[in-house]
């Protein structure tokens, strides 16, 4: 494994962050219907109060209701937070300068001078990976971001802004893709294992499966809204593998299914970044950490959950 370099060493340090997808989207999270500004701001305050300090979101989120929510839970405490957000590439940002003058409107929102952690949301056609990492470059020379991060970037694509930012003597932080118990194509094509290997810290989102791993949704009674359809095939599939959570989770002392499926993660060397719609929901997710699965368990979730993933 390569090095981690001083810069990034923070984020090999954390263990659970709190994304904040659910901030202000109407779309997937019903925000507004299902949870309150309230809500959410008390979400952020349990999360402090049990040690997760690291906070994930995006400029899209919400179209910027996210970052504007962050910066005003920023303001009322006292607690030093990381604070991660991206770029989303846009159709008509086509020039590296299109990235720092994203980055200052999102400093703008959430209130602060610098985030630690600046990610492109997702690759795009539109604008290469190397013009990507040039605008990135320019937000570390101005003191805009700590450190730089991608999401949704495939090994190849990794690799070229890796080389991309290591030419500015920049180290690439953070890939950030979706990985769960339900979604291991990470695993199969090698990006965890190379992001090991370079000392990239991959950050799982939506790690819990937008719920499905809570086992709180079923065939009877799926999630509301866009969830439901999309996983309305992996539902019937689902039971063999929360019956085994639940009894693992019985043999750490009662810990949830959904907190079985966070540690899992944690135990692959991914940092996940869960999301919360209120108190209970943070409660929930900060009960991952403190405790470990044994091996054998670990080996047990991946056959299981490679079953529920056959065709």
């Amino acid at each position: 494994m390569t090095e981690i370099s001083n810069e990034t060493r923070f984020l090999h340090a954390v263990e659970m962050g709190l994304g904040a997808w659910q901030w202000g989207d109407r779309v997937m999270w019903q925000y507004g219907r299902t949870h309150s500004d309230d809500d959410i701001q008390k979400s952020f305050t349990v999360s402090l109060q049990e040690g997760i300090r690291f906070i994930d979101t995006a400029e899209v989120y919400g179209s910027g209701r996210s970052e504007r929510l962050l910066g005003q839970f920023l303001k009322a405490t006292e607690q030093p937070v990381l604070v991660a957000t991206k770029f989303f590439p846009l159709p008509w940002r086509l020039t590296k300068n299109a990235i720092p003058n994203a980055l200052k409107h999102s400093l703008e929102r959430i209130g602060t001078d610098s985030v630690d952690l600046y990610q492109i949301h997702w690759p795009s056609p539109l604008l290469s990976v190397d013009t990507m990492m040039e605008g990135m470059s320019i937000c570390v020379e101005k003191g805009w971001t700590r450190t730089v991060g991608v999401s949704n970037f495939n090994a190849t694509q990794m690799m070229t802004a890796y080389s991309a930012l290591a030419r500015h003597n920049i180290p690439l932080a953070a890939n950030q893709v979706h990985y769960s118990l339900l979604r291991r194509e990470v695993e199969k094509n090698g990006l965890l294992a190379r992001c090991k290997e370079l000392g990239v810290r991959l950050i799982a989102y939506s790690p819990l499966e937008m719920g499905l791993l809570s086992g709180k949704y079923s065939t009877e009674n799926p999630p509301a809204g866009a969830r439901g359809a999309q996983y309305a095939s992996m539902l019937k599939k689902l039971p063999p593998l929360i019956k085994l959570m639940t009894t693992i989770g019985q043999d750490h002392g009662g810990k949830s299914n959904a907190q079985v499926a966070l540690n899992w993660t944690i135990c692959k060397g991914t940092l996940p970044i869960p999301g919360a719609k209120n108190e209970s929901q943070a409660q929930q997710n900060a009960g991952a950490l403190g405790w470990r699965l044994t091996d054998e368990e670990v080996a047990q979730l991946d056959e299981m959950s490679g079953e529920v993933l056959k065709p």
